[in-house]
This record gives C-alpha cells, structure tokens and sequence, in this order.
C-alpha cells in the first residue's frame, strides 16, 4: 500500500473516530483496564520484588546461618508427639568459633537481649520498645549492616567487654536529636555505654522489624544484663568467595553435628538458612504473582478483543453506504480492509497507552505507600504495547473483511 493512501486512510479512521466519541472512550476504557491490570500488577511486583532482593542482596549470596530449629511432630503410638528441639546456648555458640576453621570465612554470633529496654541519654529517654543486641564483632560486615557514623565494634572491643555500644537511625534520631551522638553516653539498665557508631538507614522496618530502632552491645555486656535462662543464639558465617559457599556449608553442619553430640544415624535438631535460598524462595513466589497477573490480564483483554471487534462491526454497518461510495470511486477491497484494520490498531493503541499510564501510577502508588523500590516496568510496557497490537489486529480483522466484501451496488442501496 502507497504512503499517500496510507494517509488517506489514518486520516478517514481518525475522523470516524472523533465523530464516535463516546463509543471510542469505552472501547479504550475497555481495552485500558486489561492493560493496566497488567502493567500495574507488573510493576507492584516488581517493586516488591527489588526491595526484598536489595535488602538480602546486602548480606551477599555468601552469607548462612545455624538457628535453632522449630520444634517438629511425630507420629507415635496412635498419636502425635511434638520434637522439642534444644536452643543453641552460648557454650555452644563458642564452641563452634573455636572449632570452625573453613579457610577464608568469618563467624559471628549474636543474642536478642530484651526487646523492651527503656535507653536513657542525659534527661531524656525511649519508651520501653528498644531492642537490644548482644553481638561480636563481625556482626555487622556478616548482616551486611553498615555505619553511617563512627565505627562498628573491633576485636579488643568485644574481648574487653568494653561499655561500647553502636546504635539504629531512629534511636539516635529520637534521643539524640540535633546531637552528634558519637562518644555521647547513654545509660540501659543502669549500665552506661559509649557510643562508638550509627548505622545507616535500613529498609528492613518495611516488613515487620526494624532494625533502625535497636541497640547492639557486646555480647558479654549483653549477657550481664540479661541473664535469662534458656537463651538461643544465633550464628552467622560469611565466606569470602561464593564459590566455596557449598563446601563451607557443609563443614560448618558437620561441626556442629559434632557440638550437639549428634550420632550419624541422628536427624539435625538445628538449621541451616542460606542468604541465596531466601532470594530464590522470594522469587519463587514473585512467579506465582507474574502468573496471576497475566491470567488476570488474558481474561481481561479476551473481554476488551470481543468488545473491540462488536464496536467495529457496528462500524461497518453504520458505514455501508460510505463503503459503497469508495468502491464505487475504485477503492479496492484490500483499501477498505486495511482502513478498519488501521482505525481498529488506532483504537487499540490509544487503549495501550491509556492502560500503561494508569499501570504505572498504580505500581508507584503502592510502591510510595509501602515504601518500595519502584522502577519503569519496560517489560510490562512492551508486552503491553504487542499485546494491544495484537488485540486490534485479531478485533479488526473480522469486521475489515466483512467491509471489504461489501456489494458496492447494494451498499449504495443501504439505508
């Protein structure tokens, strides 16, 4: 087909399109809703999708973990009986610095001391809710938590049990407002501490903890002024190179197999977490998500084709008598198919793009309100683009044929 006629056509859809607004606002409200279903659940996931990642993509795909494992079921006798499985205490804990020796991997260990300490600094003071940690010193580098001020706690720190301690952004935002809070002292429980660090801003608050609103003592500071019964504590092991990342693994639960006295024909009473495992879990479900967004978007744009392909054989037969008069004028039937085909594509797109823009506000509605990292959804806007492409394609196919195979005569006879 000549550029000219081309023209001449996008310049007949355009004009049958302005004399039908009404219908052609619909029409693209019809086809907007499946797209912006689309792009806005899309891009909602996506944003859920590249906060979590970011926030455990800090701790490194290097980074795993010994907890205490969650007390399991077993049948027995006609019943069940609940596996309670012991907590890992600090003797433990320490046994296992001292006997992991994996090359190139650091440890550390760590406590939850209280979660309703009341932190004082001079005349001022929290309310009982901050959470207090007692760590070593490779705490931080393991959690993948960095100081946004001062210094995080050394070697001689910890093995001193030196009254240092290293607090959250909202901490020192609320206490210590206006205040440089490095070597300012603050007082939990009686005990005074030198502040010796601030970490920065975390993101973590955003899905149920907040780590910005905690205070991380040394660990036998922390010890001292908890002494509670039944403590578990956590471990944590970093390695230098992912690659070793299985092997280091694998040594750190034979070791503490060993600690626990566990015999080989003994299931583990404990739990091994991988950094990398949680991002795969968290994307994993993101997955599930993409597919409920395409279902959701395919019935909604299956919905929007039939609608589309009615308005344009309505088209057709307001328009009979105009097709009559163009092949009368020697328009060919390929000419007046394509016309319909180009109003229909026009229709479509203008749907599209109307889908794409409400998308995205949707996604970064919900980004803003949950504070997400939003991005474009460029994906999502492509598929969307093609989708609505093929859409007026399939919808404008049937009605162009119908209008291409018009008896000119009788068209001219149609009232």
């Amino acid at each position: 087909m000549k550029f000219p006629l081309v023209r001449e056509n996008i310049r007949i859809a355009l004009q049958s399109i302005s004399t039908q607004i009404l219908r052609t606002v619909l029409t693209v409200l019809i086809i907007g809703i499946g797209i912006m279903a689309l792009v806005g659940i899309l891009s909602s996931v996506k944003a859920l999708e590249n906060t979590i990642a970011s926030n455990f993509s800090s701790m490194g795909s290097n980074t795993f973990g010994i907890q205490r494992q969650q007390n399991t079921f077993r049948a027995f006798g006609r019943g069940e009986r609940q596996k309670i499985n012991p907590v890992i205490d600090y003797r433990q804990a320490k046994e296992f610095i001292e006997n992991y020796n994996f090359p190139l991997t650091q440890v550390s260990i760590s406590f939850t001391a209280t979660a309703s300490a009341e932190v004082k600094f001079e005349n001022q003071k929290t309310d009982p809710e901050i959470l207090v940690l007692g760590i070593t010193e490779n705490s931080f580098n393991n959690r993948g938590y960095e100081i946004e001020e001062g210094r995080e706690f050394n070697y001689f720190d910890i093995s001193n049990n030196s009254n240092v301690c290293v607090i959250g952004q909202d901490l020192k935002n609320g206490l210590l407002k206006n205040v440089n809070p490095i070597n300012k002292i603050i007082s939990v429980r009686g005990a005074k501490f030198k502040i010796i660090g601030v970490l920065k801003k975390s993101n973590s608050g955003d899905f149920g903890s907040n780590d910005d609103n905690n205070l991380y003592i040394p660990i036998q500071q922390a010890r001292t002024l908890y002494p509670l019964p039944n403590v578990n504590y956590g471990i944590t092991i970093k390695a230098d190179n992912p690659e070793i990342i299985d092997n280091a693994v694998d040594d750190a639960k034979l070791v503490f197999r060993n600690i626990r006295g566990l015999t080989p024909l003994e299931e583990d009473n404990f739990s091994i977490s991988r950094s990398d495992d949680l991002i795969n879990r968290i994307s994993s479900i993101s997955q599930y998500l993409y597919y409920a967004a395409w279902i959701i978007s395919i019935i909604t744009i299956f919905g929007s084709t039939i609608a589309l392909m009615n308005i344009m054989l309505v088209s057709v037969s307001e328009r009979t008598r105009e097709i009559g008069v163009r092949k009368a004028l020697g328009a060919k039937p390929r000419t007046i198919a394509n016309q319909f085909i180009i109003e229909t594509v026009i229709i479509g797109q203008m749907g599209g793009i109307a889908g794409i823009v409400l998308g995205i506000l949707i996604g970064l509605i919900f980004a803003s309100a949950l504070n997400l990292e939003f991005t474009i959804p460029w994906f999502a806007m492509i598929s969307a683009s093609i989708i609505t492409f093929v859409v007026a394609i399939i919808s404008g196919s049937y009605p162009a044929a119908k209008a291409s195979k018009l008896d000119p005569i009788e068209s001219l006879r149609y009232e």
